[in-house]
């Protein structure tokens, strides 16, 4: 299966597994994980929430040609699920970053509690190289996370970076050798399992108290743009270019 999913001792494990395709995320899974996102929620046995992938790969974003087939409409897109139960989740969300994480890869990080990552890890926001515009609160907690002209720089150019540097950004909590990287997640999340529960979710609510609207706005707002350039002229000639593996012409545009 492409998602799986694991509840022990008071962790709840989503694990991408799909090493055909690098972990590239379709439509059923991105409903997959927001269906066990919201079973998580209402789960008194469940304390913690892990999200990670296998093997040695976080995810390399979404699957294109599902992408093409089932592009996300509105907020009962499955991505869009998705985004929503992370945003929302009460319970403390950690994420296991195994190795690359593009796109909503690193997106969704934004959304966890505690983030680790292999030290091999890369990261992306290629937005703009595909003719589209950043995600679900992206354009918000980026420059607040890192400052503006970091935000700039990674938003902008879309180009990838490394594990030292997203833990230098503060998008990562820390770094660790690849074969550490899941006892270190497991010992953590034990902790928090170990700590009574309802104070772990007033803590959380509590700090991102100030940001929820202000995140609910931005990923509206962002939607609204993402969805309408994914139909037009830049996005098709990114995507065409990326099937037919040579490089975009945007200076066509204007």
């Amino acid at each position: 299966m492409s998602i799986l999913f694991a509840q022990d001792a008071g962790v709840a494990t989503i694990t991408l597994n799909r090493p055909d395709k690098k972990n590239a995320i379709t439509a059923a899974m991105y409903q997959a994980m927001a269906d066990h996102l919201r079973a998580a929620a209402s789960d008194a046995a469940v304390r913690v929430i892990v999200i990670t992938g296998l093997p040695g790969v976080f995810t390399a974003g979404n699957d294109v040609a599902d992408f093409l087939q089932n592009p996300p409409q509105g907020s009962d897109s499955p991505v869009a699920q998705f985004m929503t139960q992370l945003r929302d989740a009460e319970k403390p969300v950690i994420a296991s970053v195994t190795g690359m994480a593009i796109g909503i890869g690193t997106t969704l990080l934004l959304h966890c509690d505690l983030v680790y990552a292999a030290e091999h890890a890369r990261f992306a926001m290629p937005f703009t190289q595909l003719g589209l515009c950043p995600e679900f609160a992206s354009s918000l907690l980026i420059p607040r996370l890192a400052g503006y002209q970091h935000a700039a720089d990674k938003l902008l150019f879309g180009e990838a970076f490394s594990a030292a540097e997203a833990l230098q950004l503060g998008l990562v909590n820390k770094l660790l050798p690849a074969e550490s990287l899941h006892q270190h997640v497991a010992t953590q999340a034990a902790k928090l399992v170990a700590l009574p529960a309802a104070s772990v979710r007033a803590t959380k609510r509590l700090m991102k108290a100030e940001l929820a609207a202000p995140i609910k706005a931005a990923m509206e707002a962002e939607m609204e743009d993402f969805s309408r350039m994914l139909r037009g002229p830049e996005a098709r000639e990114a995507f065409s270019a990326f099937v037919e593996k040579r490089k975009p012409d945007f200076v066509q545009f204007a």
